[in-house]
């Protein structure tokens, strides 16, 4: 691996850290303000689509999209992407400023990879455009959802058409204004083989039969604009030209998509933690107590080292996970990008956490970002699959590459 960026990645980086200084710091508290003042918390503030249209125009715009989605986005690798996804990761809002964030990003690359051209054009291109937003539909309350399989939401075909019924929650995306169309995965064919009986469709967000029945908070964070949604989907009929792919082809399309978003996270996360970091340091050049700033404390001196050791193992592995992902693919880098995620986003807590405790009560107060990275950091262990589901396969794998059979 080489660790020196081509010309393009800095140039972006540049770019990218030029903007974030111009447009984004400077917004930040501006942005936080008009959400509190705002009579719909789930619409996005005005400034939004102000720096959206800076950002096309900087050629900053669907930086996540490989090269062979081009025309649409940058045609970057998962290498080149990494430090400029980093980079948006400081401030939590700014992805959808670049058209990056999640849950757009995983839709978005089911739709190009596996989408009819209809679906493109009618939810793609909007998408690409950032004219609306998505929402993917997976996790369920009533069954462990870090095993796929269990997920039972039931799509039966009748006729021309697919009646769906079921329950999900922590549907990331749906309680914002601008969400449009849901991606949901469930079951079309329960005595197929264990990985053939789930299914992913469109599910427009107004389909009669569809309803949002609250927002769900993650560690006491309703994450507007955007949200986490519990859905109910009582006799939903959708047409059969809205099934993805075909059926029984729900877990094919939900690794594909996955393998990409976990380490998207990954590299936010690195830059939550770097933000938090830096955030430390000026606290503790600031701060004084006992008759010295904290930053002659031998003891936060020892933490302040940890901190920017881990993040900085961090970064390395989530570099290394996303060029193995480029040379050999996804499913050759599996055990990589496994293990970015479980390191990644344990890292970001405990470094957020040692910031908030240099802060004080400070740091748990709404007047800093930190309890919020936090709240992220601490959620991200669980979504896109949990630490422990991580383990188990990778230890799995691990096992079977490094015994020997005669």
């Amino acid at each position: 691996m080489n660790f020196e960026f081509n010309q393009t990645t800095q140039t972006l980086i540049k770019s990218v850290e030029d903007f974030m200084q111009q447009h984004i710091y400077p917004n930040d508290q501006i942005y936080r303000e008009q959400l509190l003042t705002s009579t719909n918390k789930w619409q996005t503030p005005d400034l939004m689509s102000d720096l959206k249209e800076k950002a096309k125009s900087a050629g900053l715009w669907n930086l996540f999209l490989p090269k062979e989605y081009l025309p649409h986005g940058a045609g970057l690798t998962n290498l080149e992407y990494a430090p400029l996804c980093e980079l948006m990761g400081r401030v939590l809002w700014s992805g959808e400023v670049f058209n990056c964030s999640a849950p757009d990003t995983g839709n978005m690359e089911v739709l190009a990879k596996y989408g009819t051209d209809a679906q493109k054009e009618q939810w793609l291109t909007p998408l690409l455009n950032g004219d609306i937003r998505s929402a993917f539909a997976m996790t369920e309350p009533a069954v462990a959802s870090s095993d796929a399989t269990n997920i039972e939401t039931n799509i039966q075909r009748e006729g021309d058409n697919y009646v769906i019924n079921g329950r999900k929650w922590y549907t990331s995306g749906a309680m914002n204004a601008s969400c449009k169309i849901l991606i949901v995965m469930g079951k079309t064919d329960p005595s197929a083989p264990k990985h053939q009986q789930q299914s992913q469709i469109l599910v427009p967000l107004d389909t009669p039969g569809v309803s949002v029945v609250r927002p769900l908070a993650a560690m006491g964070f309703y994450d507007e604009p955007i949200g986490h949604a519990e859905v109910l989907f009582d006799n939903v009929v959708v047409p059969s030209t809205n099934m993805i792919l075909g059926e029984g082809r729900g877990f094919e399309i939900a690794q594909g998509r996955l393998g990409p978003g976990r380490i998207h996270h990954c590299m936010r996360l690195i830059g939550c933690a770097q933000r938090a970091l830096e955030m430390a340091c000026e606290r503790v050049n600031e701060r004084v107590a006992f008759g010295l700033p904290l930053a002659k404390k031998q003891s936060v001196r020892e933490s302040i080292a940890t901190m920017y050791c881990n993040i900085e193992q961090a970064r390395l592995l989530t570099f290394k996970a996303a060029d193995q992902m480029d040379i050999y693919g996804n499913k050759v880098a599996k055990n990589m990008i496994a293990a970015i995620k479980i390191i990644a986003p344990k890292m970001a807590c405990e470094v957020i956490d040692e910031a908030i405790q240099m802060h004080g009560a400070l740091g748990t107060s709404q007047d800093t970002e930190l309890s919020a990275l936090y709240a992220y950091a601490r959620t991200i262990r669980l979504a896109d699959g949990p630490d422990q589901v991580h383990m188990m396969q990778l230890g799995r794998n691990v096992i079977a590459q490094n015994t020997r059979t005669e």
